[in-house]
């Protein structure tokens, strides 16, 4: 693992030509390009709406299954069905029902809404969000099930027996008992967020509308056009940030554990 990490780095500092060495050149040309701008711009809008409405419809759904022990493993297999459907079935699924021909448009054409091509428009972004969240709902509720197992009943029952209600509960006892839990969710999140581009890429190709034209989206493209300096350049700074939140995750769960 470390060999290719290290070569991506010494290719990021090289011509992509000559090999030689090139200085900052390919970070300047990959920060001033339009294409990057759009994509870390649609990339990051991406996860700062789609983690937080993932880890609280995710959290309040593992909340009431945990009250529902008896029917807990039902309702499990069915938010997790999503993640065995191939990535191949989803895109059906997406041509037959977002198509301008397909089974949506034809809905909306009985109330007389003209047809939209939803793919190839700023629609298209919600409907990424909405197969992100239906397609991870299941594995983070499985997460947070298994952070809400981690906390005894008693001392629910002991704050019950003092008046206390449920929000009180949820709020003072679920939620600091779970901050391991959101800090995994939300890293396993952050990553599931960047495997959504295999569906968008089946569906609207390599160049897709520009709401939902994302890193990944760029590195296909310029891997397509063999300019390994800047994917090389390019992935490195992506790198950082990512790397750069899950940090700033981490220190404040950490601080939050010695206060």
């Amino acid at each position: 693992m470390a060999f290719p990490l290290i070569d991506v780095l010494r290719r990021s500092f090289v011509s992509n030509t000559t090999w030689e060495f090139s200085g900052l050149e390919n970070y300047k040309r990959v920060l001033t390009n339009s294409a990057f701008k759009l994509a870390i711009t649609n990339t990051a809008w991406f996860t700062l709406i789609c983690i937080p409405m993932l880890m609280v419809i995710s959290l309040v759904i593992a909340t009431a299954m945990h009250n529902l022990k008896n029917d807990e493993e039902g309702l499990k297999n069915i938010f997790l069905f999503p993640m065995v459907i191939p990535v191949s079935s989803v895109v059906l699924v997406w041509n037959i029902v977002f198509d301008r021909q397909g089974l949506l448009n034809s809905a909306l054409s009985i109330i007389g809404i003209g047809n939209v091509d939803w793919m190839n428009s700023d629609y298209a972004f919600v409907i990424l969000i909405i197969s992100y969240i239906w397609k991870n709902l299941g594995y983070d509720i499985i997460l947070w099930l298994a952070g809400l197992s981690g906390i005894p009943d008693s001392i629910y029952e002991a704050a019950y027996v003092d008046g206390a209600s449920k929000v009180k509960c949820f709020i003072y006892i679920t939620l600091p008992n779970l901050k391991y839990t959101v800090f995994m969710v939300s890293v396993i999140s952050l990553i599931n967020s960047f495997k959504v581009f295999r569906e968008a890429y089946l569906v609207s190709g390599e160049y897709p509308d520009t709401s939902i034209y994302m890193m990944q989206n760029l590195f296909n493209n310029w891997l397509s056009d063999m300019a390994i300096d800047k994917i090389a350049a390019g992935a490195v700074i992506f790198g950082v940030l990512i790397f750069t939140v899950i940090i700033v995750l981490y220190c404040i769960f950490a601080r939050r554990d010695k206060t």
